[in-house]
């Protein structure tokens, strides 16, 4: 549970400076837009001579593209990866706490973006596209099924009915571990 709880601390702490950046670009877009137009001829000799054609390259394409964007633009944009980042954020402090709100807010949460994921997987696919979608899939079913969520498996109640019992025998047998060693000493 904590190690969810710090993959999706980190994810929203990512999505927190990509904002930040988002935010930064729409601030001084029109420098950063005469810089890559001016600066842009002068990597080609450099670029044709390791046989790199930056007319071709799709980075410097959406680089070009996303300066062209307006002010509101990107202040959407920031304010998504924002809502993200809470998100993810909330995630991991309700898992971290081990709380039963925090498992089926992190259920729901990663469920909702499951279609999204398989999406960009039909668009490409990618070995860090394939890893955060099995591991969300495996956090998906791992917290439905171990904790009971949504009624299965007998729902909240066999969920604390299983804790109590286990919180029980722990007691007895540190009593137990208790009273024989009482006895040999």
């Amino acid at each position: 549970m904590r190690a969810l709880a710090v993959e999706r601390a980190i994810r929203g702490v990512i999505f927190l400076l990509v904002a930040v950046g988002v935010l930064k670009v729409r601030g001084s877009r029109a420098r950063l837009q005469q810089a890559f137009e001016q600066d842009l001829p002068l990597i080609r000799p450099l670029a044709n001579q390791i046989g790199w054609n930056p007319d071709n390259s799709k980075i410097l394409h959406a680089i070009g593209n996303a300066l062209t964007w307006s002010s509101s633009t990107l202040l959407w944009i920031a304010l998504g990866f924002t809502a993200y980042a809470v998100i993810e954020l909330v995630e991991a402090v309700g898992l971290w706490l081990v709380r039963r709100w925090g498992e089926y807010f992190a259920v729901i949460a990663t469920s909702v973006f499951l279609p999204l994921e398989v999406y960009e997987l039909t668009e490409k696919i990618t070995v860090l596209r394939i890893i955060a979608f099995v591991v969300n899939v495996i956090a998906v079913i791992w917290l439905l099924w171990s904790k009971r969520l949504f009624g299965l498996r007998g729902g909240a109640d066999a969920y604390r009915e299983e804790h109590r019992t286990e919180s029980l025998l722990s007691v007895e047998r540190a009593a137990l571990r208790e009273t024989t060693s009482g006895i040999t000493k």
